[in-house]
């Protein structure tokens, strides 16, 4: 299993981290150790003072595919949960300054924690899904997958014409405005169209 995650995929986003909004999809890869299960904590790492939390919309892979053409790309998967993609903001700055992959910023172990998932035939409009993050309560993202500059089905191929996709892969599908840093004794919680997903603590 693979997460496959898109960048800058939605526009306000892009913005608040000053990267320009891209014409084609920025896509980046975590290992299957990033996935962290089950509501369990999250440990920051003492590599980074700067850990930022991004939520998303996450697709499950049904089947395996190659060169997917966009108009079949629904096929290939049947099940929408909630992730976070756990940024070092940092070390992420000084790759980017150098012009340096961002792997070590993004695919570290527990960077990935991933809700249950849901039948997508349990959503009336994959595009007019509702998404928020609280920290301590407070809500600090909330999105609207109306706003995706790539849709599903554009991901799908586009990932596919490089990267065979396999069952049970995961996308990652990018992050709304509103990310920030991430503190020792923050409680994460998220909601899918009202329903809460994940519920977990930072230690």
């Amino acid at each position: 299993m693979k997460i496959i995650a898109i960048g800058r995929n939605y526009a306000e986003h892009a913005k608040e981290l000053n990267n320009p909004v891209p014409t084609t999809p920025v896509i980046f890869l975590k290992p299957d150790t990033a996935v962290l299960k089950d509501n369990k904590p999250f440990y920051l790492p003492d590599f980074s003072d700067d850990v930022h939390y991004e939520l998303e919309v996450v697709l499950k892979i049904c089947k395996e595919g190659k060169h997917i053409a966009e108009k079949f790309a629904a096929n290939y998967y049947d099940e929408v949960g909630l992730g976070i993609d756990f940024t070092a903001r940092d070390i992420q700055a000084k790759h980017k300054e150098k012009g340096l992959p961002w792997e070590l910023a993004k695919a570290f172990d527990n960077s990935a924690p991933i809700s249950i998932f849901l039948p997508k035939s349990d959503f009336e409009d994959l595009y007019n899904l509702n998404f928020e993050l609280k920290v301590n309560g407070e809500s600090r993202q909330v999105g609207h997958t109306k706003d995706l500059l790539f849709s599903f089905e554009k991901i799908i191929s586009f990932v596919s014409q490089y990267i065979t996709l396999k069952k049970g892969d995961l996308i990652f599908t990018g992050t709304p405005q509103g990310v920030g840093k991430t503190n020792k004794g923050d409680k994460l919680e998220a909601w899918l169209e009202g329903k809460q997903l994940l519920n977990f603590d930072v230690k």
